[in-house]
C-alpha cells in the first residue's frame, strides 16, 4: 500500500512526512553557523599575520573576540544537531543568540572608537548578516511550529 502524500495542512505537523522542510532549515542553519566560523577563523589568521608584520595594528581585544566568536560559531554549528532532535531548549537558546548577536554587531560597527580596525568591523558586519539570516530562519512560522511552546521533546545539547 502506498503511503499518503504529505499534506500542507497543519493537521500533519510533526509527522515524519513533514520533517523534510525542518531538516533542510536545520541544515541551512548549520551551514550558516559554519560559514560564520570560517569567516571568523580567517579574521584570526589576519590578526595573527598582523601581529607579526605590524604588531601596533593588533590588540588583545581583537584576539579575545576573534577566539571567542570562532569557537562559539563552530559550537552553534554543532549545537544545531539538537534542533534536528527536536530540542525546544536548543531552539530557544539559538533563537535568542541569533536575534541578539546582530544587534551587538550593529553597535560594534557603529562605535566610533572601540579598538577594532575597519577591516575587522567589516568582518563583524558579515558575521552579523549571516547570523541575522539564522534568526530569520528560526523565527519563521514553520520553524516555530516545529518547536511548540510547552513541549519538552528531544534532548538539549
Amino acid at each position: 500500500m502506498n503511503p499518503t502524500p504529505p499534506s500542507s495542512t497543519p493537521d500533519h505537523a510533526g509527522t515524519p512526512l513533514d520533517r523534510a522542510p525542518l531538516d533542510r532549515t536545520v541544515a541551512t542553519i548549520r551551514r550558516l553557523w559554519a560559514a560564520t566560523g570560517v569567516v571568523s577563523l580567517l579574521a584570526l589568521v589576519v590578526t595573527a599575520v598582523l601581529s607579526v608584520v605590524a604588531p601596533a595594528e593588533t590588540n588583545w581585544v581583537m584576539w579575545l573576540r576573534g577566539i571567542v566568536i570562532t569557537v562559539a560559531c563552530f559550537a552553534f554549528a554543532r549545537y544545531a544537531g539538537a534542533l534536528s532532535r527536536g530540542s525546544r531548549a536548543a531552539y530557544v537558546r539559538m533563537r535568542l543568540v541569533a536575534t541578539l548577536a546582530p544587534i551587538g554587531v550593529v553597535l560594534l560597527v557603529a562605535a566610533p572608537d572601540d579598538g577594532y580596525p575597519g577591516w575587522m568591523k567589516g568582518e563583524q558586519a558579515v558575521l552579523g548578516a549571516l547570523v541575522a539570516v539564522v534568526a530569520v530562519l528560526l523565527w519563521r512560522r514553520a520553524t516555530r511550529a516545529a518547536f511548540p511552546h510547552g513541549e519538552r521533546t528531544g534532548r538539549a545539547a
